[in-house]
């Protein structure tokens, strides 16, 4: 199951794995923002990179109301259940904590398909994404997390500890195993320079702060303004109020000859941006796992990621103006760069995880599947 261009980002290399594997079969449905026009259509780079799709499921995201949301989720759940009676399959692979992979996760529930759930025990206290993570934890089967306090945190939610494997975050796996683009390449895709002094930008609506997301945007522009910098925005994930950020964005672009937006990057493109920009902006969780490992200084805004592990790349900040701009400043500072430089191996692992998962996702037990409560 993959929802959006973010989840295919880290799921790319564990699709590759199982589908060159003979002994397994790799179906794939995909639903949610990846079959909407104004997130970029992104299903069709599923397919350019050699992958078959079996079901489509469209969530009608049109809207960034919150009982759209919830609608959304309620039609996801029927689209799901007539995917998953037409494929059969033996087991649900979920990353991650969106609506769309509740909705996902809640088909398989009801009809006993068991759940290999990737990025749990992980907390995101600014976000819904948090409860709908250890719910699905709950409804999950085997659990593969990147740290081994996600590990415990799982277990502390009664999943047996035989069950949970810490194999790493995916995302690394791109690290380790994409072929990233040169500065020069790069420049040439893009159509303009990568330097120091290019941010990557990625802004997503704080779920839990409702009716905010239109000040918080604001500041953040407003303190982006203050800088001479290059920036590059990628949209904001389908969650509600996303409508009044990309709006905010588009407006700022077209104001602003140094500032592009794109619908979908590729994973190869971000995580290329990541090792030759300057410095990345935002609340998105590529900043806190997978920048590390590009010891790339990142300013992350608001509570969106409080919770999960932070590395000394990461510099927090509250969502007003005066502090983005105050983290900015300091993320561009010749220390935070050094300290960057310095940074030992990611704790998050080394770009191992998807091989790991498929290699246990061969030896489950699929015949005896009830779960018992697993007291600490």
């Amino acid at each position: 199951m993959t929802c959006a261009r973010s989840d295919y980002g880290l799921l790319y290399w564990l699709m590759r794995e199982i589908q060159q594997d003979p002994s397994l079969k790799l179906q794939i449905v995909v639903m949610g923002m990846h079959l909407e026009e104004k997130f970029g259509f992104t299903y069709k780079q599923i397919v350019q990179d050699g992958f078959k799709i079996d079901a489509k499921v469209k969530m009608n995201l049109s809207s960034d109301k919150e009982e759209a949301v919830t609608k959304a989720v309620s039609v996801g759940v029927a689209g799901c259940t007539n995917a998953y009676k037409k494929l059969k399959p033996d087991v649900i692979v979920l990353l991650g904590d969106r609506f769309e992979t509740f909705a996902a996760a809640s088909a398989a529930l009801f009809m006993r398909i068991p759940i290999a759930h990737i990025h749990g025990g992980e907390v995101t206290e600014g976000a819904y994404d948090d409860a709908v993570r250890h719910a699905i934890t709950k409804m999950a089967h085997w659990h593969f997390v990147a740290h081994k306090q996600y590990a415990k945190r799982v277990v502390q939610l009664g999943e047996n500890p035989k069950r949970v494997f810490r194999v790493g975050a995916v995302g690394l796996d791109h690290v380790k195993r994409t072929k990233l683009l040169s500065k020069k390449a790069l420049e040439a895709q893009m159509g303009f320079p990568i330097d120091k002094n290019t941010a990557l930008v990625t802004y997503h609506p704080v779920t839990l702060e409702k009716g905010m997301a239109d000040r918080h945007i604001k500041s953040l522009l407003k303190a982006l303004e203050k800088f001479n910098l290059q920036y590059i925005f990628t949209i904001p994930n389908a969650d509600a109020e996303h409508t009044k950020i990309f709006k905010a964005l588009k407006k700022f672009t077209q104001q602003h000859k140094s500032a592009k937006i794109y619908a979908a990057l590729g994973a190869q493109k971000y995580f290329s941006l990541m090792k030759h920009a300057g410095l990345m902006i935002g609340n998105s969780s590529s900043g806190v796992i997978e920048a590390p490992s590009s010891k790339l200084p990142v300013v992350n805004i608001g509570s969106r990621q409080i919770g999960r592990l932070m590395f000394d790349n990461v510099i927090n900040c509250s969502d007003d103006e005066h502090s983005i701009r105050m983290a900015i400043k300091k993320a561009l500072s010749k220390l935070a760069q050094r300290k960057c430089q310095q940074m030992d191996k990611n704790a998050l692992g080394q770009g191992n995880a998807s091989k790991e998962i498929k290699n246990i996702l061969k030896r489950v037990n699929l015949k005896n599947l009830k779960k018992g409560f697993y007291d600490v």
